[in-house]
């Protein structure tokens, strides 16, 4: 009787779920399970397009969070170069680039905001193309002209930066064992270091310097490399060697000549303070010796070094025997020893003393006569 009533059971399961697979609508033709797992076009839309190098974007602090912000404009111009791109948005790809973007924003894959700062700061004429403080515009509806759209989904990490957060920790551990590397390891990394140090603040002095020289000559601002100490930039931008175009006022030749005295001043300082060139050798001797304490240092030396400094355990009894020996002594012995160097002195000088007044006897009796 149980067995036949659990057999029942089951043929209502199955009946029941042949009825709901009956009701699933005959044109689709995915099962239910690969709908779930399939990812939606707009968010794979949104990671090609936030991943190619042509649309221009830049990072912004967004109620106290870094986000990557790009403007209406260059999203509609960067769709009409690259209409490849909305082929995977399939039966959407017709759409204009406006329908796609209200679209994204309805998705929470895009955000509207506007810039903190609406006023012209002064010295300049106009805004800043890309602000660096943004806050979420009410309406969130794209517009082309003067918006700014921020990416709301995480970015997918790239395989280099996975790698990079796997070896960080390794490169710290071999930076906290330099000490124990071979000689010429040490002298390799050492030069090395120093040398891209040299090369990166030569860069920097000869930046400033022809900035410095442009800017009172002939008043323009031009800063090659100008994203060499940009924090959000990517490696691209990094290592721009042209300078952007200038859009601030000229300054006046009263502020010029001013930074020119200025920097004729501070030259002069330096020079009359500039060390001479024995405290140059004297400083350039106490760096190398650093140096090759550094280099030279291994275990080996210090695990002798504390060896030597140990002090050395003397046994009870041979303590006792010493003291026994010191009371046989006799009382000639038994004096301390810095009374007989006492001693000794006062003897090895006595002669010289009477050879003195005997020399000063003499001399007093020459005059006399």
């Amino acid at each position: 009787m149980k067995k036949s009533g659990g057999a029942e059971k089951k043929r209502v399961r199955r009946s029941s779920a042949a009825i709901q697979n009956g009701s699933r609508d005959p044109n689709s033709d995915t099962p239910p399970r690969k709908q779930a797992a399939q990812k939606d076009v707009y968010q794979l839309f949104a990671e090609k397009v936030r991943d190619h190098k042509d649309l221009v974007s830049r990072w912004a602090v967004l109620q106290e969070t870094r986000v990557e912000y790009f403007r209406g404009k260059d999203f509609v111009s960067f769709l009409r170069n690259h209409p490849e791109l909305k082929d995977i948005l399939e039966s959407d790809k017709n759409l204009e680039a406006d329908d796609i973007a209200n679209a994204l924003l309805r998705k929470n894959l895009l955000a509207r905001c506007d810039r903190v700062v609406k006023t012209v700061r002064p010295g300049k004429k106009k805004l800043s193309t890309w602000p660096a403080h943004l806050e979420i515009f009410p309406d969130q509806i794209f517009c082309e002209v003067d918006a700014f759209f921020a990416w709301t989904f995480v970015k997918r990490r790239p395989l280099w930066q996975t790698l990079l957060s796997f070896f960080w920790p390794v490169l710290t551990l071999a930076i906290c064992l330099f000490p124990v590397y071979p000689h010429r390891c040490k002298i390799l990394i050492l030069y090395s270091c120093a040398g891209v140090l040299a090369l990166i603040l030569s860069l920097l002095l000869v930046r400033a310097t022809v900035f410095g020289a442009l800017y009172i000559v002939l008043g323009k601002r031009v800063w090659f490399f100008p994203n060499i100490l940009a924090e959000e930039a990517t490696l691209r931008e990094l290592f721009r060697f042209w300078p952007k175009k200038d859009e601030e006022e000229r300054p006046k030749w009263t502020t010029r000549l001013f930074y020119a005295v200025v920097a004729v001043l501070v030259i002069l300082l330096l020079r009359h303070h500039a060390p001479d060139e024995a405290a140059r050798a004297r400083y350039q001797k106490r760096v190398s010796n650093i140096i090759d304490d550094v280099l030279e240092w291994s275990p080996r030396l210090a695990l002798s070094g504390m060896m030597e400094k140990q002090p050395t355990v003397i046994n009870a009894t041979e303590q006792n025997d010493s003291f026994s020996d010191a009371g046989k002594t006799s009382p000639e012995e038994g004096v301390p020893p810095s009374s007989k160097v006492e001693e000794t002195d006062t003897e090895q000088y006595e002669p010289e003393v009477i050879e003195n007044v005997e020399d000063a006897d003499q001399h007093r009796h020459d005059d006399h006569i």
